[in-house]
């Protein structure tokens, strides 16, 4: 018996990375699991590894989650299809260009904005019915260390998850007499895409692979897990 069984579950950037590996454990644990990216390709490549190790089906949702009324789209479909939503991963995001602040193209602070907070919003904004609709609505946002710090150049994404941190934290307070539990975690170093990016003299070997923090997803969204409005710390929580 999986630890999440039964529970239908949303992950966004769910074709790479972090967001891959955690659609790939929630499966593995019993849930329903709807993958949300921009790439068709790659979500059907997910659905067959899904039916591979699981025999079960993958809702694939190709979709910009800049595409705000496409999330208001998928709120509807989602509600006709299923009722509830239990678990919403907010996984996707953009690291920008790494510049000095007055340098930032305003093009380029646009798409922080939207990627990292408005769509984040968005999705708050069309799923929350549904989780308050489950037993034990959970939600678990992706953000970085970069929110508490003031490196240079990396101004941008910097801002952009602190705000992200802000809303979730304000929303987990709104939610705390409904069912639904709101957390981030901060993966710190790990072996995605954006990181190779950001570092790109970094051995990829020396940090950890995104398989090794999906348990961690799966643990903050089980039912028994009653923190909300908290940063998480891989690096803390493996210890």
């Amino acid at each position: 018996m999986g630890k999440l069984d039964g529970k239908i579950a949303l992950i966004t950037g769910a074709s790479r990375g972090i967001g891959r590996e955690v659609a790939l454990e929630f499966a593995r644990e019993g849930a329903e699991v709807i993958l949300v990216a921009r790439t068709v390709g790659a979500l059907e490549e997910m659905d067959d590894r899904i039916k591979a190790e699981t025999g079960r089906e993958a809702t694939l949702v190709p979709l910009d989650i800049t595409d705000y009324d496409g999330i208001d789209r998928l709120g509807a479909a989602l509600y006709e299809k299923f009722g509830r939503l239990d678990i919403l991963v907010g996984n996707a995001g953009a690291l920008g260009v790494l510049s000095p602040v007055s340098h930032i193209a305003p093009k380029d602070w646009d798409t922080l904005v939207n990627v990292n907070i408005t769509a984040n919003y968005r999705l708050i904004r069309s799923l929350e019915p549904l989780l308050k609709a489950s037993d034990a609505g959970r939600a678990v946002f992706v953000t970085s260390g970069a929110a508490h710090k003031s490196k240079p150049y990396w101004g941008g994404y910097a801002m952009s998850k602190a705000a992200l941190e802000v809303l979730v934290k304000t929303w987990a307070e709104e939610m705390k007499i409904t069912g639904i539990r709101a957390n981030l975690i901060n993966p710190g170093p790990m072996r995605t895409h954006m990181r190779a990016k950001a570092m790109p003299g970094e051995d990829p070997e020396s940090i950890p692979h995104p398989r090794e923090i999906a348990p961690m997803f799966v643990d903050m969204c089980s039912e028994a897990f009653s923190e909300t409005g908290q940063v998480f710390d891989f690096r803390e929580w493996k210890k």
